[in-house]
């Protein structure tokens, strides 16, 4: 988290996108009803005093917006977008409002959002559920998706060094700021019965990562006629952006989620974003411990790939050209060729799978009861500051929505 959104400069009062809560929200799901005799492991105000003081709690100091500016986690910035595209709630010309008659569904990337820096943090999960809730999705329907048991384990017979790195920054974090293995199961229980109780279904599939079951499941709405939006910091979701999908981050430097969209991807890389896996399998990824071809070739870079890129379409086409003919100046014809391979087991890597098993059930499309949300969440931050040694005891759901494993 600590290369997300390295500066994020020139933002106009102008593009803020506001987005309020007004009456309409009020949409009733039976099967969304919480029940009665469902218990989170910490007490719910009921009172209006305590109420509105909740919402305190979790109003941003922003508004959700599409920044002018704007770069997820590998640290590239986004130039800024023509203020005649920049989108907001009032502008016709932009995607925003040509998909304004689609309804949206948002999956919520659970794990990158309780980490604060490199270290795991159910306080910093509160604080982006909170204003993601009052201030983002509303009462659209949001789908929770976390990493599975093993979710590592397929890319990593692939490529051994695959998220080598992270595990390394927490193997070397002081003892006092680790969380135990059994702490940390507990911490996404206690997520996950947050979740369910603001009426959001939670998804987690084993041997899967979160990635790959949004992208299947992203690929299944789409096919129903909504559009998606991804909440999510992890800039492997480029390679799924297009009309009908966004991506909204949170930026910790504004304490607020931002929208990044299809103007924004070509506004950054001059492209169609159908090339950016092309682009990351050339580059590698060094987050995610995947060497780029400038290991081999120092002089085949951002520029060298995105032109070639530019003129061929995707990886593929590319290669194939180079194995028949020269497509660019000896170093890259060299290196195309030699390690085509390796080229495309980065593909392999870094694609995201649209065909992991799971079916979207209908009544999560369903619009989302949100009228408890301020009240549960405000509690759930009284309990964290209140039990920072993070003992609590699990309790059983019975609100009608499940986990699904």
């Amino acid at each position: 988290m600590a290369e997300l959104l390295e500066a994020v400069i020139s933002i106009s009062m102008d593009s803020h996108l506001q987005i309020t809560k007004n009456s309409q929200f009020n949409f009733y799901c039976p099967y969304l009803k919480p029940s009665k005799t469902h218990h989170l492991p910490f007490s719910l105000q009921k009172s209006r005093t305590q109420k509105r003081k909740s919402w305190k709690l979790v109003k941003p100091l922003f508004s959700a917006t599409s920044c002018d500016q704007l770069a997820l986690n590998d640290g590239t910035l986004l130039p800024q977008v023509p203020k005649n595209e920049t989108l907001s709630v009032n502008s016709s010309n932009n995607c925003f409002n040509k998909m304004s008659k689609q309804r949206r569904v948002f999956f919520l990337d659970v794990n990158p959002l309780c980490y604060k820096g490199s270290t795991p943090s159910l306080h910093s999960f509160a604080h982006w559920i909170s204003l993601f809730f009052s201030e983002v999705s509303l009462n659209d329907p949001v789908i929770a998706v976390l990493d599975g048991e093993n979710a590592n384990e397929y890319r990593r017979q692939l490529l051994p060094s695959y998220k080598a790195n992270r595990r390394k920054i927490l193997h070397q974090l002081p003892g006092m700021e680790r969380f135990p293995r059994r702490s940390f199961g507990r911490s996404h229980k206690l997520v996950m019965d947050v979740l369910q109780k603001c009426n959001v279904p939670v998804v987690k599939i084993e041997g899967h990562e979160a990635d790959d079951v949004v992208a299947t499941l992203v690929h299944q709405v789409i096919l129903k006629g909504y559009r998606a939006v991804i909440a999510s910091p992890d800039k492997d979701f480029k390679q799924l952006i297009s009309e009908d999908v966004q991506i909204v981050a949170p930026i910790p430097e504004l304490d607020r989620w931002s929208f990044y969209t299809l103007n924004h991807y070509i506004a950054q890389y001059n492209c169609d974003p159908q090339s950016d896996l092309s682009l990351r399998c050339i580059l590698g990824d060094e987050i995610d411990g995947v060497p780029g071809i400038q290991h081999f070739a120092p002089g085949f870079g951002r520029k060298t790939a995105l032109k070639l890129l530019k003129k061929h379409g995707c990886l593929e086409n590319l290669l194939s050209a180079a194995s028949v003919r020269s497509v660019g100046r000896q170093y890259a014809q060299e290196a195309l060729t030699k390690y085509a391979d390796f080229l495309r087991r980065n593909y392999e890597v870094l694609s995201l799978k649209r065909d992991v098993d799971i079916q979207i059930e209908e009544q999560w499309l369903s619009r989302r009861d949100e009228r408890n949300d301020s009240v549960i969440l405000s509690s759930f931050m009284d309990f964290l500051s209140k039990n920072s040694d993070f003992k609590w005891q699990n309790r059983s759901h019975s609100n009608g929505l499940k986990a699904v494993t």
